[in-house]
């Protein structure tokens, strides 16, 4: 689960708050930039928790619509136990985009922060982990709360996949990718 700042911000290296909608001219922009080939999808996040399974979720389907650098899937999951390892298997010359879980205000719920910096993973529940990503989005799956391990643990399901799902359809529209 990633660190997410509240409120609206700016283009370039800020966070912009968007729906699913707008996620697509945030992988175009990424796409005039880099091929597909030339982009590593980072997806953080475990399946034994319903909040925190969006990471593996997205990067399964991003593997679905034919991406070939995927890092995070249900099958091999990105989580703050292995993060570190994971993050060195990726080749260097790959530009990293990083896909992580976020709780947040009530308003955010159901929203993405999208990003031209490195996302901040675990960041909000105390943990010291390495920032990735050249971009970063940031899903809020449910509002933020005194206990966010319980909060991820009850996040609705449907509302995760239909996020992960989201994520990576915009990905690969974004990427001239749609099936």
């Amino acid at each position: 689960m990633t660190e997410m700042a509240i409120g609206e911000y700016g283009p370039e290296g800020k966070r912009r708050k968007q729906d699913a909608h707008g996620l697509v001219s945030f992988f175009r922009e990424i796409s005039d930039r880099y091929l597909p080939e030339e982009v590593a999808f980072l997806c953080i996040g475990t399946d034994r928790s319903t909040g925190d399974a969006l990471g593996p979720l997205t990067g399964s389907r991003l593997r679905e619509y034919g991406f070939p650098h995927v890092v995070g899937t249900l099958p091999s999951p990105c989580d703050a136990d292995n993060l570190t390892k994971r993050i060195a298997e990726i080749p260097p010359e790959l530009v990293v985009i990083a896909v992580d879980a976020c709780l947040g205000p009530h308003a955010a719920v159901g929203y993405y922060f999208a990003s031209g910096e490195p996302l901040h993973p675990a960041r909000s529940i105390g943990r010291s982990l390495p920032a990735v990503g050249r971009y970063s989005l940031a899903a809020v799956v449910d509002a933020s709360g005194p206990r966010p391990y319980r909060t991820l643990q009850t996040t609705p399901l449907y509302r995760v996949m239909g996020m992960a799902e989201a994520i990576a359809a915009a990905a690969a529209s974004g990427f001239g990718l749609v099936r």
